[in-house]
């Protein structure tokens, strides 16, 4: 697998995120903010909803919102948790990677690996991956 340096858009879709983490933390309830961009320039951010112990990833409702508000094409995506800020990036869970790669195969994800924060398409992320679409 190949990842990549960030530069500054992926910064300021990491900083989308922890806005919106920021403006919505609740302990068990909301601790993780995502953030999609979108090849029209708009970037759609969303929280988590935890309910009996699980519910949509943040991830999930950034991408909902944004195909709500009619945007089908994603370029980056990004999460990050934690209640204090500098929030932690984080990898997608496997749920959220085939969402991103059933969208958006091209889409870079933006995480942390080995210690740095980088991106990576979702497609490696997800080898092999189930797809209607193909």
């Amino acid at each position: 697998m190949k990842y990549f340096e960030i530069d500054q858009k992926d910064r300021e879709l990491i900083q989308a995120a922890s806005d919106v983490l920021e403006k919505n933390y609740r302990d068990f309830r909301h601790t993780v903010g995502a953030a999609v961009l979108c090849s029209s320039g708009k970037t759609y951010a969303g929280v988590n909803v935890d309910s009996c112990g699980y519910g949509p990833c943040a991830e999930t409702i950034a991408i909902g919102r944004a195909i709500s508000d009619s945007e089908r094409d994603f370029k980056r995506i990004v999460a990050v948790g934690g209640e204090k800020s500098p929030h932690q990036v984080m990898s997608p869970c496997g749920n959220c990677r085939q969402l991103i790669f059933d969208y958006a195969p091209d889409c870079w994800v933006i995480l942390t690996h080995k210690g740095k924060v980088s991106k990576i398409k979702v497609k490696e992320l997800i080898p092999d991956a189930y797809s209607n679409f193909e």
